[in-house]
């Protein structure tokens, strides 16, 4: 073998060192572990952890120290202590998922070391509180709360630690900026957030997050008051689905979703009516999902408060669209006005 060709075997042989067996080296034998390569010629690498349904009491376990996604769900985990999530490896993570689990508590400091978390994964558990401050500091853009028995929701958990308070707002650069009492800049990137199936009677305060995707699917909430939403004007997605109790929304309770493309309110079998100044505000909105909800017919005019809608879905195969319909020709003008209504596959959908 000439000099060349061994240092390119060499080169190779480097290269695949993590990788042996079809798995990763260091690999925890209850785990399944996968490298993901990016880069010029694959230069950097990323392993992918998953822990899932290794049986109650086997958390935490050892992982690679390159490891950027880990799965740790359905394990029977009762509770994340300070030292869980601390070892070597974990503070890489970019992606953690705890779903499906039995976790009632978690301590203060539980997500302290994960400096680059950006998704988080609490779904199908028993929380009913998190502690102030349990995400501080974290690059969170994605919080999956659902299936748990959260009754009310606040943004202490991502903002303050201990008795800390905040006595400034900077929504500049599409990020809140909380500057609490101790002069501590504080920053929030939440794009998406998952309260679907808790206990929540009324929309939580969420003011300044710059969310763009909310799901509160499932909750016991009755009645959406007006202004509900004001202050949510990045949101792109709004779900408010399969609520029983829900059967009054207030008008003007969607005024400031000004960025709004998507609303979901549909299997709410007690919403019998809307006025169409409930959708006052919606400038933006493209798609209505109303099927499976107790409403119609609808009146014409809520085109009036959505000259961008193109879709409104009222059922299985029930669905109406915006056309445009020539006016009469005006002599003067020299052009047909263009009259924007709605049709729909079904008769009598529409007043």
């Amino acid at each position: 073998m000439n000099t060349m060709a061994a240092l390119l075997y060499l080169s190779v042989s480097l290269l695949l060192e993590p990788v042996v067996a079809g798995g990763v080296k260091n690999c925890h034998p209850q785990c399944r572990c996968e490298v993901e390569s990016f880069g010029l010629f694959d230069s950097f690498s990323l392993t992918k952890v998953d822990c899932s349904r290794m049986g109650p009491g086997t958390a935490p376990v050892p992982i690679p120290l390159d490891t950027s996604y880990l799965d740790l769900s359905f394990n029977s985990i009762g509770s994340i202590t300070d030292s869980m999530l601390s070892g070597p490896g974990y503070t890489t993570l970019v992606s953690l998922d705890l779903s499906n689990n039995d976790i009632s508590r978690v301590s203060s400091h539980a997500f302290s070391k994960l400096r680059y978390l950006e998704t988080l994964d609490l779904s199908h558990n028993s929380l009913d509180s998190l502690p102030n401050g349990c995400f501080s500091g974290l690059p969170l853009v994605e919080v999956d709360l659902g299936d748990n028995s959260f009754q009310e929701f606040n943004l202490d958990m991502f903002t303050t630690r201990g008795q800390e308070t905040p006595i400034s707002v900077d929504l500049s650069n599409n990020m809140l900026t909380v500057v609490t009492r101790n002069s501590q800049s504080q920053h929030l990137y939440i794009k998406t957030l998952v309260l679907a199936s808790n206990r929540l009677t009324t929309v939580p305060d969420l003011a300044g997050i710059p969310l763009q995707y909310l799901n509160l699917d499932g909750n016991p909430i009755s009645q959406i008051e007006e202004g509900a939403f004001e202050d949510m004007k990045d949101l792109v997605y709004l779900s408010l689905s399969s609520i029983p109790q829900l059967s009054i929304i207030q008008p003007y309770s969607f005024r400031g979703l000004r960025s709004l493309q998507v609303l979901d309110l549909s299997n709410n079998s007690q919403l019998k009516s809307l006025s169409p100044d409930v959708f006052a505000g919606l400038l933006s909105l493209q798609e209505l999902n109303l099927s499976k909800s107790a409403i119609t017919p609808l009146p014409n005019t809520v085109l009036n408060h959505m000259p961008n809608i193109k879709s409104i879905t009222l059922g299985p195969n029930m669905h109406c669209w915006k056309t445009h319909k020539q006016g009469q020709f005006h002599r003067q003008i020299g052009e047909a006005k263009v009259n924007d209504i709605l049709t729909c596959s079904v008769a009598g959908l529409i007043l």
